[in-house]
């Protein structure tokens, strides 16, 4: 799924539809949201018409938080913490954020910066839901949790996003295995990026794991549409680094196995039992 106005994928789709109604009432604000913002980076769109979209967002999301929304999808967000503590949905900016960053297609010199991106979206999609459904799970456990999935969205999309002049894999990473940028863009990868891309796969699959232990078995059961997520997004980790050095279709589904997939890690963590 590229940052550049991601489509409502089969992944999200489950992750909703096993969510409680209040989660999928704010799920459906965050991904029209994201999918709003992310309309700015559509190829073809003058790039100060662009700016201006963001700019504008930017400070809607600022409204929102000051809880003053306009826009009717910021408004729903703060409806879904109607008589909460709307502080979860400080972190929205962060869309406008990873979405400036690849309008400019800027790259990624270090491992620091890419986490930082990764970070950004968690901070706005991950941790209202999180604290929405959980309240009492740590934030940085979601924190963590979204910043997985978002790099396991960009590596789901790497050569698509290549194409598009977006790299997804820090600069140092590939200086140290002597590759080229325009690596990313050709398929099959050379043996170097495969083995950088299996250790990145390994990498996002043990955080996933990592994070989905830190929230603790009491935040299964309310968050079991997240657990389809992280179990989904897992799977689809697996798979492509199977796949290598063949590139990965795209997308954050797993495959014709995704309803099956879902259905059992929704009923693993309705009991608290869910690893991926």
């Amino acid at each position: 799924m590229s940052a550049a106005g991601p489509r409502r994928s089969t992944t999200r789709t489950l992750a909703a539809l096993y969510s409680p109604p209040p989660q999928r009432a704010l799920l459906e604000a965050l991904f029209a949201l994201e999918e709003e913002i992310g309309a700015s980076l559509r190829p073809g769109l003058d790039h100060e018409v662009a700016h201006a979209r963001l700019a504008w967002w930017r400070e809607e999301c600022a409204r929102c938080i000051r809880g003053q929304a306009a826009h009717p999808l910021t408004r729903a967000l703060l409806a879904c913490f109607a008589g909460r503590d709307p502080a979860p949905l400080a972190g929205i900016g962060g869309l406008i954020d990873t979405a400036v960053w690849d309008l400019a297609a800027a790259t990624f010199e270090t491992r620091r910066e890419l986490d930082a991106y990764c970070g950004r979206w968690a901070d706005a999609l991950l941790v209202p839901w999180v604290a929405l459904g959980a309240p009492l799970a740590p934030r940085a456990a979601a924190h963590a949790l979204g910043a997985a999935l978002r790099e396991a969205q960009l590596l789901a999309g790497l050569a698509r996003d290549a194409h598009a002049g977006r790299l997804r894999l820090p600069l140092d990473e590939l200086a140290a295995a002597a590759l080229e940028s325009t690596a990313l863009a050709r398929a099959p990868y050379p043996e170097p990026l495969a083995r950088l891309l299996r250790a990145r796969h390994a990498d996002v699959r043990a955080r996933l794991t990592a994070a989905v232990a830190a929230l603790g078995p009491a935040a299964q059961p309310p968050l079991r549409g997240l657990m389809v997520w992280v179990g989904l997004a897992h799977q689809s980790a697996r798979g492509a680094a199977r796949r290598l050095p063949r590139a990965h279709p795209g997308g954050d589904d797993s495959g014709l196995l995704d309803g099956y997939r879902a259905w059992r890690a929704a009923r693993l963590a309705g009991e608290g039992r869910f690893a991926p």
